[in-house]
């Protein structure tokens, strides 16, 4: 039986699952960076097979892209030209595919945003969390069923964790959510925390440029659910709605600090449940105790998901802030943030790769964990080593930024 062949890119047979090289160097030590990428010392970048599970090297589209002028890097530059034109038309199957090349790490992915990064900005960004079961899947469902009967394209991005011990996800929360799934003016996607912390994926920042380029007027993201201080959504988000549910803890719960403060409204689910008058108190005690620097009080909405009840209070409650920025520049100012530590984010992860690459090849990472398990060196002089290696070996090199000719 002759199965279905990847195209070869560059010399190198395709995968299903991967490009392979046709050579490759046997792997010195393999580990998981903070980001979810695989690395080998002894191979360089790696990724790790989604069929079997096998860490091999892919060729990336740095590799590929710069060589024979006219050739495979010409054809790979309007393909991804072609791509980045169907995302922006909408095409769910080109949406779907960036998404995925995003999520690998892959360099194809970073070339794609560059083209919608332009195109990108004009969504408003939801973030809906809570803890878990507090029917956070359930108000994404209804609330973006809401945003459609006002004729807004939404988009929806459902995080869930990974395990720590097999690395998988199950992206159940799709599952609560096929009232949508006949729609067309709605997109879904499920992603796995993949051992981040925050309440988010890794890339959900890129899904969020993506669908916000390819036209959603809203974007929805459902976060894993949270303890106390994964708080990386309201980073990200324009609002942030925070979940609660009668029973989940007594009053000395809403004092903590962390995931209650960065609410810009509040929605008190389940309220069909005894206890819910007595949150709702709790709430507005914990309000009135201190106020926002900008000025904004976040409502209370009392709702139950399941039927509907109180969703269209949660839209308009979301829309009344969204009003409120809009005359006092606070959008303004919290995208500027954003984009300021989104920018750093970036910077911070690329530098890391890039020692990772140059300097930590051929065992030598294992010499500094030897060299610190035996105590003769400490681990803030090697650090102030290798990061001044690398400067020195970047100011002596003149470096060509793409796209500027400098």
């Amino acid at each position: 039986m002759h199965g279905r062949r990847s195209p070869r890119v560059d010399g190198c047979a395709g995968s299903s699952s991967l490009l392979r090289p046709a050579h490759t160097t046997p792997c010195v030590a393999n580990f998981l960076t903070l980001y979810g990428l695989w690395y080998s010392l002894g191979s360089g970048e790696m990724v790790r097979d989604q069929g079997t599970g096998d860490i091999q090297r892919m060729i990336t589209a740095r590799e590929t892209l710069g060589r024979n002028q006219g050739g495979p890097c010409h054809q790979m530059a309007d393909s991804i030209q072609t791509w980045a034109a169907k995302v922006l038309a909408r095409d769910r199957r080109a949406i779907a595919r960036a998404i995925s090349a995003v999520e690998a790490g892959d360099t194809l992915g970073t070339e794609l945003l560059k083209r919608l990064f332009p195109a990108s900005g004009k969504a408003e960004v939801i973030g809906v969390t809570g803890s878990p079961g507090a029917g956070k899947s359930t108000l994404v469902e209804k609330l973006a069923g809401e945003y459609r009967r006002a004729g807004a394209r939404v988009g929806i991005i459902a995080v869930d964790p990974t395990s720590p011990f097999t690395g998988g996800a199950l992206l159940g929360d799709r599952i609560r959510m096929q009232s949508l799934s006949s729609d067309k003016e709605i997109y879904i996607r499920s992603m796995a925390t993949r051992g981040q912390l925050g309440g988010l994926a890794p890339t959900t920042h890129d899904v969020v440029t993506i669908l916000d380029a390819a036209g959603c007027d809203v974007v929805l993201i459902e976060t894993v659910g949270v303890g106390q201080d994964e708080v990386e959504v309201a980073r990200l988000a324009d609002a942030t709605a925070l979940l609660l549910v009668p029973g989940m803890g007594d009053e000395v719960q809403t004092f903590k600090a962390g995931v209650m403060e960065i609410a810009d409204l509040y929605v008190i689910n389940k309220t069909d449940r005894p206890g819910a008058d007595r949150l709702e108190q709790e709430v507005q005690a914990m309000l009135s105790m201190a106020s926002r620097a900008d000025g904004w009080r976040p409502p209370i909405v009392k709702a139950i998901a399941t039927t509907g009840s109180g969703v269209g209070e949660v839209r308009e409650a979301l829309e009344q802030f969204r009003s409120f920025q809009e005359r006092s520049a606070l959008k303004e100012k919290r995208r500027r943030d954003y984009l300021r530590s989104r920018f750093l984010e970036l910077l911070r992860r690329n530098l890391f790769e890039k020692v990772i690459r140059e300097r930590l090849r051929d065992g030598s990472l294992e010499q500094f964990v030897d060299d610190l398990l035996q105590h003769r060196a400490d681990p803030y002089s090697l650090v102030e080593r290798i990061v001044a290696e690398s400067v020195k070996q970047v100011s002596g090199v003149r470096c060509q930024v793409p796209g500027t000719g400098d």
